[in-house]
């Protein structure tokens, strides 16, 4: 885990959530790019040398983010981000579930409620999420498919693009 940049990550059990908070040395407008275009996401979302690649995306409130994670041996994953409230520059929150190849949620796969809010600080911008999950059991089996690493991983490569972005 990088540590200089994961500032927490903290799995809280009992309220079946994950928070997560997560500096970057950009400003938040160029954050928020990160986190809410489809052309920047597919550049840093995928833990390498797995990519993402964007189906559609509708960045706004009822809209949806659906894109697939590609294997180093063409293997794809598909995921949908539903988008709830969209606050613009400071924070959305949605639903990401995992699906077939035609969008069509995966009952025996967690679903998660995400919150994510943007604060800058001196040219750092901080990305607080907050991860909720129905039960325990959707929590420990993200947990258990290396969800903590692989945002990490991710992060990094955020890091990179945001590094390349001047």
């Amino acid at each position: 885990m990088d540590k200089q940049r994961f500032l927490s990550f903290d799995v809280d059990r009992g309220n079946q959530k994950i928070t997560v908070r997560r500096e970057f040395a950009a400003d938040k407008n160029r954050v928020w790019q990160a986190w809410t275009t489809s052309e920047m996401l597919d550049k840093w979302w995928a833990p390498k040398p797995w990519v993402a690649v964007t189906q559609s995306m509708d960045f706004s409130e009822g809209g949806a983010w659906f894109y697939y994670m590609k294997g180093p041996d063409g293997e794809r994953h598909y995921s949908r981000a539903d988008y709830d409230e969209i606050d613009t520059g400071n924070r959305y929150s949605g639903y990401d579930a995992f699906v077939d190849a035609d969008g069509n949620i995966l009952e025996d796969m967690p679903r998660t409620f995400w919150l994510v809010g943007f604060e800058e600080s001196d040219g750092h911008t901080f990305v607080n999420i907050e991860l909720r999950f129905d039960k325990t059991e959707d929590l420990e089996k993200t947990l258990e498919m290396g969800f903590e690493e692989g945002f990490a991983m991710g992060m990094r490569n955020l890091d990179g693009v945001l590094a390349d972005w001047r």
